[in-house]
């Protein structure tokens, strides 16, 4: 007769198992560097759209960053233009030191000296900085 026994299949799997168990680690920390990163983005394009409404309309545009439920909303003119539920999309926490940021209609950061937003999933961070010329970096 050919085949295993019990104790080399039962070898063979704890032999398994042990891999499974360092590799899952691993990666999940991949996986959530990967949805940061994405995330991340999303709040570039949100920064980058409200000063590209501020120069194109030549108006104050409001850039309010909600950390509690992860939001950001873009306000021209009085009006919401634009609004991004990140956090909610990618399922991050946002982190910022300010709540808002002014674009005038230079494009100039307003309010917005030292601007950060911490993007965090579990042990995956990245930071969006907003110079207080209104660049985003």
């Amino acid at each position: 007769m050919r085949g295993f026994t019990i104790l080399e299949l039962l070898i063979a799997m704890m032999i398994a198992g042990v891999l499974l168990a360092i590799s899952i680690p691993h990666a999940q920390l991949q996986l959530d560097r990967v949805v940061v990163h994405s995330a991340r983005e999303d709040v570039r394009a949100a920064l980058s759209l409200g000063r590209t409404l501020a120069l194109a309309g030549h108006a104050r545009v409001v850039v309010s960053i909600d950390s509690t439920s992860g939001t950001l909303r873009i306000r021209q003119y009085g009006q919401q233009v634009h609004s991004r539920g990140v956090a909610h999309a990618h399922g991050v926490r946002l982190v910022a030191t300010r709540d808002s940021l002014v674009y005038d209609a230079h494009g100039v950061g307003r309010g917005a000296t030292n601007l950060s937003v911490i993007v965090r999933r579990r042990a995956a961070a990245e930071t969006v900085f907003v110079s207080r010329l209104g660049r985003i970096r």
